[in-house]
């Protein structure tokens, strides 16, 4: 029976996302199509196949996703997709952290990716009144057609217990230590010198003077650093992060140490190792695919299940909008698709009858082959299709584990007509 409903969801998705969804049986409500109690056609597992491929390659995907157990969804993510889905219920605000550069970067992205950083490549230093430490992601998973517009390095920190909550919210460097204050930089790696032990080649991409008494996100402005690697025009070795405290003397090492560990760069400087799969440091890129125009800042209309018509039509079967979920379970999909776990996507289904009446949103041309229907039954009448659509967001983990936020466009039925 599942692999029947398989069998069954993977044709509907196939025609509905492929086809304009013209021609498909009704369902009531969220009740799955095999409920229904129609005939289910058999087809070969090739067949099947065949359709799945092209469906999660218009995804973007080249097979689907597969994703372990210890695949970690950030919650950032979910906040910009709660914020931003043309699907969700909209009560998500912008997350506080979320710098002014990742905003207007969203403004014009259709695509959000994230990549945690890899462990194994740390390198961390400890210095007198500063700590070092470089790391590295990997970002070959980004299609080469795909323009990176920014890029932002989130870093959470903890509040360090005991420290002096200024009376406001600047200070100099000069004073900073005092004020309770702590400076972290972020750089790019250009490069390690042959000289062992030599500090590698960096140049500074953003810095943030933060409170000790503050626990939360930091998010830096690596833009220039990841445009560059991504578009082939510089080679990615990654980030340093430096911890800096100012005026800090060298009796004072042992509370520097203490002030960085709340900064949570490394797993070594975590102590609680049961929240660091949610406090690693997180890179996100705001790009565009290239395909159409639909941007992940334009909400999409809500889904609202179709109206009832406030007059009786002249045609019972007369072309109009009729519902159907999709419900990603159905193929084994919500293994990778993060939310939403199904969605609206309608279709159409009806007459266009002799004479075309208004309601039926058709065109001049769609009204004179009718005309000539009427005549010569050689002419098919106009078909009852989509006229309306409108973008639906997914969240998912691709083929790498990498978590991405990405709109859709043409995947809901907004409106029907005889075309």
């Amino acid at each position: 029976m599942v692999a029947v409903v398989r069998s069954l969801t993977v044709l509907l998705l196939a025609q509905v996302l492929l086809e304009g969804a013209t021609g498909l049986i009704p369902e009531v409500g969220r009740r799955k199509y095999s409920e229904s109690g129609k005939q289910t056609p058999e087809h070969s597992d090739s067949f099947l196949n065949e359709f799945e491929l092209r469906l999660l390659n218009m995804f973007g995907l080249g097979r689907r996703p597969t994703p372990s157990k210890q695949a970690v969804v950030p919650q950032y993510m979910v906040d910009l997709y709660r914020m931003h889905s043309a699907n969700g219920d909209h009560s998500t605000k912008r997350p506080k952290s979320m710098g002014k550069h990742a905003e207007r970067a969203a403004s014009k992205a259709n695509t959000i990716r994230s990549f945690h950083h890899e462990e194994s490549m740390e390198a961390l230093a400890s210095l007198k009144g500063k700590t070092t430490q470089q790391f590295y992601f990997n970002l070959t998973s980004i299609p080469n057609g795909e323009l990176i517009s920014s890029a932002e390095l989130r870093i959470y920190r903890n509040q360090v217990m005991g420290a002096a909550i200024p009376n406001n919210g600047s200070a100099s460097d000069s004073a900073a230590a005092a004020a309770g204050f702590h400076r972290i930089n972020i750089y790019e790696i250009f490069g390690v010198p042959g000289t062992h032990g030599a500090e590698p080649l960096v140049r500074l991409l953003d810095t943030r003077l933060v409170q000790d008494s503050l626990s939360r996100w930091e998010s830096f402005d690596v833009s220039p650093a990841v445009s560059q690697w991504t578009s082939g025009k510089g080679h990615n070795h990654g980030f340093m992060v430096e911890v800096h405290h100012p005026e800090e003397r060298e009796a004072d090492g042992e509370h520097a140490q203490r002030r960085s560990r709340h900064v949570r760069v490394s797993r070594s400087l975590h102590q609680d190792q049961d929240s660091w799969p949610q406090a690693r440091p997180l890179l996100v890129t705001y790009g565009h695919d290239g395909r159409g125009d639909a941007v992940l800042h334009t909400r999409g209309k809500r889904q609202a299940a179709p109206r009832k018509q406030r007059r009786k039509q002249p045609h019972k079967a007369s072309c109009k909008r009729h519902a159907l979920y999709v419900d990603f379970s159905d193929v084994g999909w919500n293994e990778w698709i993060v939310a939403p776990p199904g969605y609206h996507a309608f279709y159409c289904q009806g007459e266009c009858p002799f004479p075309l009446a208004d309601h039926l949103n058709s065109t001049n041309h769609a009204i004179v082959q009718t005309l000539v229907n009427s005549v010569n039954s050689n002419i098919p009448r106009a078909c009852c299709v989509p006229t309306d659509l409108s973008p639906i967001s997914l969240l998912y983990l691709d083929e790498y584990e990498k978590v991405i936020l990405k709109n859709y466009q043409d995947m809901v039925v907004e409106g029907c007509g005889c075309r």
